[in-house]
């Protein structure tokens, strides 16, 4: 899978790190190593043997599918998240659009609509609540996170005002248990780890093998470029938070039918782990770098660690603490690492300054010794 392009230092006087005198497989290695994704991917792979080693209960197929289910809301909220943060910017408002969804959801059902019709009525109020967001940035010209904090207060506020502090949970059993079935019978494996995983492999496909993909990463390097080179920046930060309300609203309906109930103070917080999954996946805080791949491994390893420490009993003040701890480290390790490589690099050579050409008046005239 292409990655993120990454802004190289070059300099002829350095000895090349794969260079020829290395054989083909240890430069294929440390092509391998020297990818942003390949801390989270190991790190993944060391978290699941740990935890299937250590934890009791871990690896049984039981578990396996109640944290892929615990996870599938975040990572469909992750995947146009992953698109935002690459073109620089944020959205804070992702958890409570899912819960104002749920809450219209609630009310529509209770009011008599058919559940068919009240998802697409779910899905057009989150595009709505999406591209509220997108012309507050891109028409108004404000900050993304600020802008996202206030509609994260004023759509969990709504939220409130539709439900109070009732919960609906007379949904049909027969969409409630469909929510958490299996695929084709799989025990293990929930049908929306699948759905996760083509709607995955459709925005990686979007990010790093078309040119709309290209584009964000030029918007994140430098959006005044980008607008020069003739991509419509505006009008692409507009449809990305409306494409992340459509997603997060289509995750609100899904968290309301797994559960079974809708409350307004669903998924409290929940943005947070959002945020957590797609940093930890390397995605940069400042833009212009990331992928699809890393968020998803990003995705997976944090509710690992979650799932293992709720085996562990520990409770969920412990776990909100985990999840900032683990937000600070994805923020500040990988400027860490840059500060790193960026010392260890070798200077550039200095140019050489060509000699002057000698002037008329440094030759000799005729007759005179030289």
């Amino acid at each position: 899978m292409p990655v993120a392009p990454e802004r190289v230092i070059s300099s002829p006087a350095v000895a090349p790190a794969t260079g020829p005198d290395r054989p083909g497989g240890a430069r294929r290695i440390a092509s391998l190593l020297s990818l942003r994704e390949s801390p989270v991917i190991a790190a993944l792979v060391v978290a699941l043997l740990g935890a299937s080693l250590f934890v009791d209960m871990f690896a049984s197929g039981r578990n396996i599918s109640f944290l892929l289910l615990s996870v599938a809301a975040i990572a469909l909220m992750a995947l146009p998240m992953t698109l935002i943060v690459v073109t620089g910017e944020i959205d804070l408002s992702v958890a409570s659009t899912l819960a104002l969804t749920s809450a219209t959801l609630g009310v529509l059902w209770e009011s008599g609509v058919p559940i068919e019709s009240a998802l697409w009525i779910c899905l057009a109020v989150g595009a709505a609540l999406g591209a509220v967001n997108g012309v507050l940035v891109t028409v108004m010209g404000l900050p993304s996170l600020a802008v996202t904090i206030g509609t994260m207060a004023l759509y969990r506020g709504l939220a409130y005002v539709l439900l109070g502090d009732r919960a609906v949970a007379s949904y049909p059993q027969s969409w409630v248990s469909g929510a958490r079935a299996p695929f084709l019978g799989i025990q293990g494996l929930p049908w929306i780890a699948v759905a996760v995983l083509v709607l995955a492999v459709l925005f990686a496909v979007l990010l790093h093998a078309t040119s709309i993909g290209r584009s964000l990463f030029d918007i994140g390097n430098n959006d005044e470029a980008a607008r020069f080179t003739g991509t419509p920046v505006r009008w692409t930060k507009f449809w990305l938070f409306t494409l992340s309300g459509v997603v997060a609203a289509g995750a609100g309906v899904f968290w309301t039918l797994q559960y079974g109930t809708s409350r307004a103070d669903t998924a409290f917080g929940l943005e947070l782990q959002v945020v957590a999954a797609v940093l930890l996946g390397g995605v940069s805080i400042f833009g212009g770098v990331g992928s699809i791949l890393g968020v998803m491994c990003g995705v997976l390893l944090l509710g690992v660690i979650r799932n293992a420490l709720q085996l562990f009993g520990l409770s969920s003040e412990v776990l909100q603490i985990v999840t900032g701890l683990i937000l600070i480290a994805s923020v500040v390790t990988p400027n860490l690492v840059a500060k790193v490589r960026a010392r260890r690099a070798p200077a550039a050579a200095p140019v050489a300054t060509p000699a002057p050409a000698p002037s008329s008046t440094d030759r000799p005239d005729n007759g005179e010794q030289s």
